[in-house]
């Protein structure tokens, strides 16, 4: 009697060696993976650093803007000029403006100089027309000039208005100096009821 082994079980198949990853190949792959971690990272850290700046120095800009205590050398912003109607006519320099808000009133403070068409459009986009002013008024009252700092003295002539609407548009006060009658320069004091 021929007794028979148990057969062994085939070794399984090996899967086929890879070949081994030369030099370059590996240095190629990690420089691609350190590229996608320093964009999926600084890219982003770069972008809150520059927005934060930005937003740090806008905040710097509103905080002088509504800290101001007085007439600032800026045109009034667009909505200003809509809310208080007060439309600035081009061309205008020597532009200072201020605003006012409290519980009970809301006032625009604005000077410009501009040119006898500039006035005219000026007076005419208020309502009001150039018969509307009156010589030697002025129309802009003390608590304003002291809030402005307009003194409404040197050479003149002075010519004032006053231009009272129904609530809620706004009233203005408006005073002319023709001392050079080529380029008036204008003050106006414009109130809001909220």
């Amino acid at each position: 009697m021929t007794m028979s082994l148990p057969r062994q079980a085939a070794p399984p198949d090996e899967p086929p060696q890879q070949p081994a990853e030369d030099r370059l190949h590996r240095i190629r792959r990690r420089a691609l993976t350190l590229l996608i971690i320093v964009l999926l990272i600084g890219v982003p850290a770069g972008y809150l650093v520059i927005s934060a700046g930005q937003s740090r120095d806008s905040g710097k800009d509103k905080q002088a803007k509504y800290a101001a205590t007085g007439l600032t050398p800026l045109y009034p912003a667009k909505v200003q000029q809509r809310l208080y109607q007060v439309p600035m006519p081009h061309p205008a320099d020597r532009v200072a403006s201020y605003e006012t808000n409290n519980w009970k009133t809301s006032r625009l403070y604005v000077q410009f100089r501009t040119t006898q068409a500039g006035l005219d459009t000026f007076l005419d986009a208020m309502g009001v027309g150039r018969s509307d002013l009156k010589k030697g008024a002025i129309t802009v009252g003390a608590r304003d000039r002291q809030v402005s700092g307009w003194t409404f003295q040197g050479p003149g002539p002075w010519w004032g208005l006053s231009h009272r609407q129904k609530n809620p548009a706004p009233t203005q006060d408006v005073v002319v100096n023709l001392s050079n009658p080529v380029l008036p320069m204008v003050y106006v004091v414009s109130r809001t009821v909220p």
